[in-house]
């Protein structure tokens, strides 16, 4: 279980994680009376809302769509939700209280659960927890900047609703400059594990070595405030991650630049994240209708606006598009 200061770093950029750190270190006669964290932070010429009172965005119910909805959970009243609050902002992230987990996320999650006429619960755990409780029955609905991939296709339904950009953070000043396989070979890039930042970082790798060049050293890890520290640290050469968690660390830390960016679908297709349930349950079409509603009537637009992610809009939610494609394929 992370300790509240290890969470409170998903929530912020490395040079105020590291001073929250030097606060709850110091030996001041004020030591263990830390300055509250600021409840808004100016990114980029957005002003985002750290706290944990949202004032969220919301939208009606509609009950045509709602009467789609399996009548397990109709009955439940609730719709169960599951995200991983270890990514930063402006994706799922812990608030000032480090308890509340906000972002854009789970906004839209709540907007779903308003068209369908239930009460958003919000589930949270390791990414590797979202496939296992979503397997199990145990959660409804993966909200938590999944991508569509083939391979996942195999065991989950998919309703897309933001568009799927990667992108490599490196030190300031660096000069990488990254655009396919070449430019990686032999250098040491960091990565979070089952991701599909992984997966693609993996292929760039062995086509790398079948052209005759080094292999990508894939260094990984879980926590922002470990990847980041490896990165200021120069244990690692560049993170690849969300693109929006990178475009918001780089402009909040003004520490590192971005490298370049891809799309998380690949050379070939363009990615998307979409929110996802177990193959066949039962509830993806209503989620997609959902999702189509927000889309429509405006919602959903203010909602990515109010997270500085309006370029990732897409104008439809489709249901189980192209995804990434399996390795070889």
């Amino acid at each position: 279980m992370p300790t509240s200061l290890a969470r409170r770093s998903a929530a912020v950029p490395l040079g105020l994680a590291a001073a929250l750190t030097l606060a709850a270190c110091g030996g001041s006669a004020d030591a263990g009376q830390a300055k509250a964290a600021p409840k808004t932070r100016k990114v980029a010429g957005t002003t985002f809302d750290l706290s944990p009172d949202q004032h969220r965005i919301t939208t009606p119910e509609v009950p045509a769509i709602a009467a789609l909805v399996p009548q397990a959970i109709r009955s439940r009243g609730t719709l169960e939700v599951v995200d991983s609050a270890t990514t930063s902002p402006p994706l799922d992230f812990y608030a000032t209280d480090d308890r509340t987990v906000i972002g854009v996320e789970t906004d839209i999650a709540h907007l779903i659960a308003d068209v369908l006429g239930l009460t958003m619960h919000q589930n949270t755990g390791a990414w590797e927890q979202i496939f296992v409780g979503l397997d199990s029955g145990k959660y409804d609905l993966g909200v938590s900047n999944i991508t569509v991939t083939e391979e996942r296709k195999e065991k989950y339904d998919f309703a897309t609703y933001r568009l799927d950009n990667l992108a490599f953070e490196a030190r300031k000043g660096s000069g990488l400059r990254i655009g396919g396989p070449r430019d990686v070979a032999g250098r040491t890039i960091g990565v979070a594990s089952g991701t599909n930042q992984e997966k693609l970082l993996v292929d760039w790798s062995a086509a790398d070595v079948k052209n005759g060049l080094k292999p990508v050293d894939i260094k990984y890890y879980q926590k922002p405030s470990d990847y980041y520290l490896a990165l200021g640290s120069g244990r690692i050469e560049a993170w690849l991650g969300p693109n929006p968690s990178a475009a918001y660390h780089v402009a909040a830390a003004g520490e590192s630049e971005i490298a370049g960016t891809y799309s998380g679908g690949g050379a070939t297709v363009q990615g998307k994240i979409a929110a996802t349930t177990k193959k066949d349950n039962g509830l993806i079409k209503a989620v997609q209708q959902a999702l189509q509603t927000v889309i429509d009537n405006g919602s959903y637009a203010q909602v990515l606006k109010r997270w500085g992610l309006s370029g990732e809009a897409v104008p439809t939610s489709e249901l189980n598009p192209p995804g990434l494609p399996k390795t070889g394929t």
